[in-house]
C-alpha cells in the first residue's frame, strides 16, 4: 500500500503534499530536517491521509492535488469535504 498525504506544520502552518509506502518513517524524516523542502518548518503533524493499492495511483493523486494549487481546496479535502469521485 502506499500513501498520499498532507502534513501541516506546527511552525506557520505551511502544508505539504506527499507520498510514501511508510508514513511514520517519512513523517520522521520531515520533522528531522532531512528533507530539504520542509526542514525550515519543523515541526510537522499528519492532516490527511489515503491509501491506494499502486505507488502510480499514490503518485497521480499527490500531481492532482498540487495541480488543485489552492490552501481552500486543501483544507476542504482535510475536513472531508471533497467528495470521492476526486480520487478516482
Amino acid at each position: 500500500m502506499f500513501t498520499v498525504y498532507i502534513i501541516r506544520s506546527k511552525k506557520n502552518g505551511k502544508y505539504y503534499i506527499g507520498h510514501t509506502s511508510d508514513i511514520t518513517r517519512r513523517l520522521h524524516e520531515h520533522n528531522s530536517g532531512l528533507t530539504y523542502s520542509t526542514k525550515n518548518h519543523v515541526p510537522w503533524e499528519i492532516v490527511f491521509t489515503r491509501e491506494f493499492k499502486t505507488k502510480s495511483m499514490a503518485q497521480h493523486i499527490e500531481l492532482k492535488i498540487k495541480k488543485m494549487k489552492s490552501r481552500v481546496f486543501i483544507e476542504k479535502l482535510i475536513n472531508g469535504q471533497v467528495d470521492d469521485t476526486f480520487f478516482l
